[in-house]
């Protein structure tokens, strides 16, 4: 799904953060000293869908595996890049401003939300 007027340059960090906290159930998190992240579901039971830190980048699950989150290595290989620690589980972080379209971050996000929503309890995902 592209979105008008969406193209690589323009996302900033206060529109990275507002894109993400603006899913049904969204919410931000500081879990770390100074990462920023969102999260979906309830509070103690909340899952992270989208590790914002200082805005420059977004660590996003790109992929069910490590094989599938690839594509995006392959596809910008100067701005995608396997997440430290958790890179194996497909999570990879986009750098914003760089090569990848805003539209593809979006989307990007996107699957990454309904990634994790998908593994909530039901009881947990939002209505």
């Amino acid at each position: 799904m592209c979105h008008a007027g969406a193209y690589a340059g323009t996302m900033r960090p206060k529109r990275l953060l507002a894109y993400c906290l603006a899913k049904p159930g969204a919410w931000e998190d500081e879990p770390w000293d100074g990462d920023v992240v969102a999260k979906v579901g309830p509070a103690g039971r909340g899952k992270i869908f989208a590790f914002i830190g200082d805005g420059r980048s977004v660590g996003v699950k790109a992929g069910a595996n490590r094989d599938e989150a690839d594509e995006w290595l392959v596809r910008y290989p100067d701005d995608a890049s396997a997440s430290a620690y958790i890179g194996r589980s497909g999570w990879n972080t986009l750098r914003i401003g760089g090569a990848i379209p805003d539209d593809e971050i979006e989307e990007a996000i996107d699957a990454s939300y309904d990634a994790v929503v998908a593994k909530l309890p039901k009881r947990d995902r939002p209505a």
